[in-house]
């Protein structure tokens, strides 16, 4: 994960397959790729998970909805969806147990037909599940026991039903099977911008021309060459489609969806998420603790202009808060939020249905004129079975015949069993418990290397700000062992302050960047620009949202 290493080896050397995207599913395939014994290139335009990989509900699961769907329209394309889902529920928990984890979700209900209805429904969402899947079975539980789980609840309602699923960190996820690529020997590296292919003249790609975006912008392009290419851009995958072949039709269309994120306080739970399960637009929505949270989510609409990032808009919070208001026994406001983000899903098009209706499910495209292989569509509780369908088509194709790897490929920070890792952090690293809590479930056995940065810099044993779990010595760990260059890499994807508290990120900032500052050698010139530049773009975050500026 030494980022000036990667570009000279990208620079220097050829490789059976190039990834372009550095989201859940290419880094998917370049950890299956890896294993398989090819020679692997990943590039990524900004960080890893920057998009829609880091803007998810952070679940795993197979989706009740495509459930209810399955039946009420008899399409096998949902039920599909949801036995692959529940395939790999089970698997994603299993490789990184410390950034994934089981999670309840209370469905309240407020008569006892639609109490029936339910439960019969997760019920058979249980039985879809297979049997290596440990979690609890579906059951419904009363109005006392809901409120027991959820004291934030509505009091009017009749029971409900409790069931479980998993939940994940995407953005840590990912950069774990990015690590996991890299230690089985992938070269990968961030911030290369995709220009243009390089192509004989037959028109097949020989190499991707790639500039470094950091800095000035005036380093040259070079070219990545490898036997294969696979773009793994998601929502983007259009775009780069047609630098392979400009006579290709549109095959993605983006779906915009939302989420805010409110006091913990609003359900009063720490470990229980709620499913609302009918909302005007005919789709559910989840609020589920996360990062010391309440996050709400997520709404659906079409978004014509994938090149330009999502954000949370005033009527979009405002359809939130009034979907979750039913449910909750005290008013919630706009004045609750504290963040808010949006996020593109990459659904396969199909001009005759709205994008609600449109199945998660995902397809491997061969271009024989370009050469360029494709992974289209497909959502995050399903990357290892997407990376596995694209790698085979790649093998094929290579003439490799190596099996898929990664159903039990425990990930970076996952290598050993470490129940007891938390406990450690606080004896014999004596770190205050929320910091230990934090440490652990973020970085899993690699959370002491944080600790004996900050043992051996006693500059770096201070947190952040006062009331956070963040160790200052998580943004050196982030720029010298997890790729992070940039401040947006760190307060949003490798400390999750970004999405969980606009107020604190701009607290925070100044310090992230001296930190960066002289780890990095930026001059004040290139701190002061960082700082202002992310700073403008967290208010321009409120400012979408109607949230007031501070001052």
């Amino acid at each position: 994960m030494n980022r000036n290493e990667s570009i000279i080896k990208l620079q220097a050397e050829t490789f059976d397959l190039c990834i372009i995207g550095g989201g859940a599913s290419g880094a998917g395939c370049a950890l299956d790729a890896a294993l398989r014994g090819l020679k692997v290139a990943l590039v990524e335009k900004d960080d890893f998970a920057a998009g829609t990989s880091s803007k998810s509900t952070k679940l795993i699961h197979g989706g009740v909805r495509y459930l209810e769907q399955a039946f009420k329209k008899l399409d096998a394309g949902q039920l599909r969806q949801v036995r692959h889902g529940l395939l790999e529920r089970h698997t994603v928990l299993a490789n990184a147990p410390h950034l994934a984890r089981p999670l309840a979700l209370v469905t309240p209900v407020f008569n006892w037909r639609q109490a029936l209805y339910f439960r019969v429904g997760l019920w058979l969402y249980d039985r879809f599940a297979v049997s290596a899947d440990v979690l609890p079975a579906s059951r419904w539980i009363s109005r006392a026991e809901a409120l027991r789980l959820l004291p934030g609840l509505s009091g009017r309602l009749h029971s409900a039903v409790l069931y479980y699923d998993g939940q994940l960190d995407d953005a840590r996820y990912c950069l774990a099977l990015v690590q996991s690529a890299a230690a089985a020997g992938a070269v990968v590296a961030n911030h290369l911008d995709l220009l243009d292919f390089e192509k004989n003249n037959g028109g097949r790609i020989t190499g991707a021309r790639v500039q470094d975006v950091l800095g000035d912008g005036a380093r040259p392009a070079f070219p990545v060459r490898a036997r294969c290419f696979l773009n793994c851009t998601g929502p983007q995958a259009d775009r780069i489609r047609r630098l392979a072949n400009p006579g290709l039709s549109p095959r993605i269309r983006p779906s915009k969806g939302v989420h805010v994120m409110l006091p913990l306080a609003v359900l009063g739970s720490p470990d229980t998420a709620l499913l609302i399960p009918q909302t005007p637009d005919g789709r559910v929505v989840f609020a589920i603790p996360f990062q010391g949270r309440l996050l709400l989510g997520t709404t659906d609409q079409g978004y014509p202009t994938p090149d330009l990032e999502p954000v949370l808009e005033t009527p979009e919070l405002d359809f939130l808060l009034q979907t979750l208001q039913p449910y909750v026994r005290q008013p919630v406001t706009a004045v609750h939020l504290t963040a808010g983000f949006g996020g593109l899903r990459p659904l396969l098009a199909s001009p005759a249905k709205p994008t609600k209706g449109l199945v998660r499910d995902h397809e491997v495209e061969y271009e024989p004129h370009s050469g360029l292989f494709s992974l289209l569509g497909g959502k995050w509780t399903t990357y290892r079975l997407m990376a596995r369908d694209a790698v085979d088509a790649v093998c094929r194709r290579l003439g490799a015949d190596a099996p898929c790897g990664t159903a039990t490929h425990r990930l970076a920070g996952a290598a050993n069993d470490t129940p007891g890792i938390e406990q450690d952090l606080r004896t014999q690293w004596a770190l205050p418990e929320d910091v230990a809590r934090h440490l652990a479930a973020n970085y899993g056995s690699r959370a002491t290397q944080v600790a004996q940065l900050a043992r051996d810099n006693p500059d770096l044993a201070g947190r952040l700000l006062p009331a956070y779990p963040y160790l200052r010595a998580e943004v050196v760990y982030a720029i010298r062992l997890e790729m992070a260059c940039t401040l947006r890499d760190v307060l949003a994807r490798r400390i999750r302050m970004e999405i969980t508290d606009w107020a604190a990120t701009l607290a925070a900032a100044p310090a992230a960047a001296r930190l960066m500052a002289r780890e990095l050698n930026w001059t004040p010139e290139i701190e002061t620009r960082e700082t202002g530049q992310y700073v403008h773009l967290i208010q321009s975050f409120q400012q979408a949202a109607g949230f007031p500026l501070a001052g």
